[in-house]
Order: structure tokens, then C-alpha cells, then sequence
């Protein structure tokens, strides 16, 4: 590259920078920053009341889960109390 063209692309750098500087400090770029924050804003808060219910439906399902899990243990436990019965019946019987 030569000297000039460097020199031009260092002049339309600055050139655009400046550009730019007053491009984003102008009333109407900050209104449509303004727009553009607060759109985020509504949209974090949309996405925090999906988390939310999430969550919430999780806790539900964790719930149910461990109700489940408690009630199998209940009636293996009693189905090996019957088992050990009808083993102690049967050996009585003998």
C-alpha cells in the first residue's frame, strides 16, 4: 500500500469518526436510543415473567415427583411386609 492511499484511509477514518461523533449525539439519535432502551426494557421484563412461570411450573412438577417416588417406596415397602408374612405363615405351617 502506498503512502498516499494510507494517508487517504487515515483522512476518511477520521472524517467518518467525526461523522459518526455527530451522528450519535444529534436530538433524534437519542430519541431512538431512548425507543431502543426502552423496548429492551419491556422485552427483559416479558422474558423475566416466562422465567418465571417456569419456574414455577418446575417446582410443581419437582413436587409431584417426589410424591410419586414417596408413594412407591410405601407400597414396595409393604408389598416386602406381605411378602415376609406370607414366608412366616408358610414356615408355621410346615
Amino acid at each position: 500500500m502506498s503512502a498516499y492511499s494510507k494517508l487517504a484511509c487515515f483522512a476518511g477514518g477520521a472524517l467518518f469518526g467525526s461523522f459518526g461523533v455527530k451522528l450519535l449525539s444529534c436530538h433524534d439519535a437519542k430519541k431512538a436510543y431512548v425507543h431502543a432502551a426502552a423496548a429492551g426494557l419491556r422485552m427483559k421484563d416479558s422474558v423475566m415473567e416466562t422465567v418465571t412461570a417456569v419456574q414455577e411450573n418446575a417446582a410443581d412438577i419437582l413436587a409431584s415427583a417426589k410424591e410419586l417416588n414417596e408413594a412407591r417406596a410405601e407400597s414396595a415397602e409393604s408389598a416386602a411386609f406381605a411378602e415376609e408374612e406370607t414366608a412366616s405363615a408358610d414356615r408355621m405351617s410346615e
